[in-house]
């Protein structure tokens, strides 16, 4: 599979970029990328909520009525998980595990898969390098419109340098990454991605 390269001003150049269609030219499987996303959300979750067994809510230990007589289903005490105010049958903790196992054969399928159909939608462009010479968030911007980004958009880079990170953390909607932390959720979320020859590289030396 052949690339066109943009230069520094987001017009074509004349080189071009040579690519494994292994990598960028696969089927689109739409339920192993659903897997593959459910997947690294649930994995990238976090216990953040406790709820109290019947043991630790506070109660009495009194009976709250007599056993029989009463016309009321019997009761023990008032910390029963059917009673308004009683503790958890099967309370939510913070060390419940969300985690959800794919092998790593799926996962190189479905990035694949994801990145072949950046290609087809037309949403991958490929630019030669993304370099900023001083940490200046406002050059930052002008670069990233020269290259046609309006909106939201995942820039990877095959390094990743400190002028770049500081000129573009501040600026909303635009994700700049290392090409081997790029994830499922970022490719699929963002409308426009925008990679390095050397990120290119990177990735199809990953997924191969």
């Amino acid at each position: 599979m052949e690339f066109k390269i943009l230069d520094n001003q987001g017009k074509l150049s004349k080189k071009t970029l040579i690519a494994s269609d292994a990598t960028f030219g696969k089927d689109f499987n739409e339920a192993l990328i659903h897997k593959l996303v459910v997947s690294y959300m649930s994995n990238a979750r976090s216990g953040t909520r406790s709820q109290k067994t019947r043991s630790e809510v506070k109660h009495s230990t009194r009976k709250p009525f007599r056993q029989k007589g009463t016309g009321n289903a019997r009761a023990g005490m008032t910390s029963s998980p059917i009673w308004r105010g009683g503790g958890r049958a099967f309370p939510n903790r913070t060390d419940e595990n969300f985690i959800k196992k794919i092998n790593k054969k799926a996962y190189r399928a479905g990035m694949k898969s994801i990145l072949s159909e950046l290609v087809r939608q037309d949403r991958l462009s490929i630019i030669e390098e993304f370099k900023i010479k001083e940490p200046k968030t406002k050059d930052f911007i002008k670069k990233i419109k020269s290259l046609g980004v309006t909106d939201k958009a995942l820039i990877l880079v095959d390094s990743f340098d400190e002028n770049l990170y500081l000129s573009s953390r501040n600026v909303p909607h635009v994700l700049v990454v290392e090409a081997r932390f790029a994830d499922p959720v970022s490719l699929v979320h963002f409308p426009k991605v925008i990679a390095t020859a050397g990120s290119v590289k990177q990735l199809e030396e990953m997924f191969s």
